[in-house]
């Protein structure tokens, strides 16, 4: 099994080719540490592995797609009821209907109420892709973590076959000049 192997990270607004690649990838990773040097990963296993995987990125792109759809819509009605208000009320001031500063406090109130809502449109992405990143730092510091302690249970029973190897070294040793039972494993002293 090789530790070489890497998903690359997904982009902050992925495309279509993007997310497909990005599954076929995270199938692969799912396949190469899932075997083992006898056998190979059971396909149900893969199966289950591979159809979370694809729900989980459908079911990103829809939500992104819905939030983006949601905030679009929010920003083009408040531009449309801004627009207006200020038409209607610049309207007004230039038929002499309506004092300049009142006209002019509502036509600010409008524009800055247009402005509020644009910014805070924009303040939502900027703040999901800050999350993506944070959630896919967190998930390569897992993945790290993952591939460090299989690195050490493989380094631990190294170690283990080794002292079970130099114990039944031991015993061999010991058997051709006296019996001994079995040690106690409290004396066994490990590096």
């Amino acid at each position: 099994m090789s530790d070489d192997f890497h998903v690359p990270d997904l982009p902050a607004e992925p495309t279509a080719e993007e997310r497909a690649e990005y599954v076929a990838l995270r199938l692969e990773q799912f396949i190469r540490e899932g075997r083992k040097d006898e056998d190979g990963m059971s396909f149900r296993k893969w199966q289950a592995m591979a159809k979370s995987e694809i729900a989980i990125a459908v079911a990103e792109a829809e939500m992104a797609h819905e939030d983006d759809q949601l905030a679009s819509k929010r920003v083009l009605f408040v531009a449309a009821a801004s627009l207006t208000t200020i038409g209607f009320w610049g309207s007004a001031v230039s038929l002499n209907k309506v004092g300049y500063l009142a006209g002019a406090l509502v036509c600010v109130a409008a524009g800055l109420f247009l402005l509020l809502v644009s910014g805070e449109f924009q303040l939502r992405k900027w703040r999901g892709r800050r999350q993506a990143k944070k959630r896919r730092e967190i998930l390569k510091r897992i993945e790290s973590l993952n591939r460090r302690i299989k690195r050490l249970e493989e380094e631990l029973d190294v170690e283990a076959e080794e002292l079970e190897d130099l114990l039944a070294k031991a015993r061999r040793i010991n058997q051709g000049g006296k019996k001994v039972g079995k040690p106690k494993t409290a004396a066994l002293r490990f590096r």
